[in-house]
């Protein structure tokens, strides 16, 4: 039985190096860790929902520890649906941090989830799905940021 689960939830729009280091580095922490892709209906994305799970696939499917999901709604329910007790996070900057301090901390309160941070390598804090999106809108090459093997 896999007793510390790790969610690591996001809409990966796309699923950055950054991304995948944080999972990489959490590996030894966890019995199992649970990419979960967040679906908001009114969000418009730039990589459709089959395409985000091929990334995270491609560069996970040797990972026996990583498992990829869905969900809908608010992520602690997910976490709770799959007995999962954590929330993995990585932060690149103090801006991250502001932003993901409250959440992490109403989570709690409501749930009683624990939020694990995991400070981003400074060499891959520049890197975010914001800014590769726009990169890739116009035309530029994203495939250095995203994992090895992946066809955009």
């Amino acid at each position: 039985m896999n007793n510390k689960i790790a969610v690591f939830p996001g809409s990966f729009d796309p699923f950055t190096i950054g991304h995948e280091s944080i999972v990489k580095r959490a590996l030894p922490l966890f019995d199992k860790i649970v990419i979960a892709i967040g679906i908001n209906s009114i969000k418009n994305y730039l990589f459709d929902l089959e395409k985000r799970k091929a990334i995270i696939d491609a560069a996970f499917n040797a990972y026996k520890k990583v498992e990829i999901a869905t969900y809908q709604g608010l992520t602690i329910d997910f976490c709770k649906s799959i007995n999962a007790k954590f929330l993995l996070r990585g932060i690149r900057n103090s801006v991250d941090l502001n932003f993901e301090q409250p959440i992490a901390q109403m989570n709690q309160k409501m749930s009683g989830i624990e939020t694990i941070f995991l400070l981003t390598e400074p060499e891959l804090s520049a890197i975010s799905s914001t800014i590769l999106r726009d990169i890739y809108k116009n035309g530029g090459d994203i495939s250095p940021y995203i994992p090895v093997g992946v066809e955009l």
